[in-house]
């Protein structure tokens, strides 16, 4: 009796992939605009319902935002996976410098609700429309937005006057309450004498 079949051994994946794209279908899961024909990507092995396969990145996009993974791939040489070596690999250095910079950046990120003086007259207000004079007082608070299946907050910007109608939004990430502590722990370019009597202000609003 002939020996039964056995199965073929599914072939293991790589834990990284990076090539250049081999059509501009594909999407980057960190900024979500495609991927142009021959772009640098990187493939982040995963195993779904569905079975395994791999999310692709800008290799660049996931530098900033998980360069950890990006050594990883460094160190495994990633590149030999692909079915064609890539061209113009950049240097782990110069990736990791992304990273780093974008760590910064939010390090330094002015966190929600402060208050400043308007840079220039170009911002306008969100709940009445109207323009916010340079050099004077704006402030900024957070306002929900769903980004796929994910909740961000976004700054926007308003009139001290126009505070009392921003708050009473269902997506205002902010109450009174936590206005007026937030302004004084957090709107750090204005005098304390200004925040006073800003608080003042908006509290009058309520």
């Amino acid at each position: 009796m002939p020996d039964e079949k056995q199965p073929e051994k599914e072939e293991e994946l790589p834990e990284f992939v990076i090539e250049g794209a081999r059509s501009g279908r594909s999407r980057c899961k960190t900024c979500r605009r495609k991927i142009a024909l021959g772009g640098l990507r990187i493939g982040v092995l995963i195993e779904g319902p569905f079975g395994t396969g791999y999310l692709w990145h800008h290799l660049k996009c996931l530098a900033k935002n998980r360069v950890g993974f990006v050594e990883r791939a460094y160190e495994l040489e990633a590149w030999n996976f692909a079915k064609e070596k890539p061209k113009g690999l950049p240097k782990i250095e110069t990736l990791r410098g992304l990273g780093d910079k974008v760590e910064k950046q939010k390090a330094e990120r002015q966190e929600m609700p402060y208050a400043e003086l308007a840079p220039s007259g170009r911002s306008k207000c969100k709940q009445c429309g109207e323009s916010i004079a340079e050099g004077s007082v704006r402030i900024i608070v957070g306002r929900e937005v769903v980004f796929g299946q994910q909740v961000r907050s976004t700054p926007v910007k308003v009139h001290p006057g126009c505070i009392a109608a921003e708050l009473e939004r269902d997506d205002t990430t902010v109450t009174i309450d936590e206005l007026e502590i937030g302004l004084r722990a957090h709107s750090k370019t204005m005098a304390p004498e200004a925040v006073d009597a800003l608080c003042t202000e908006c509290s009058a609003q309520s």
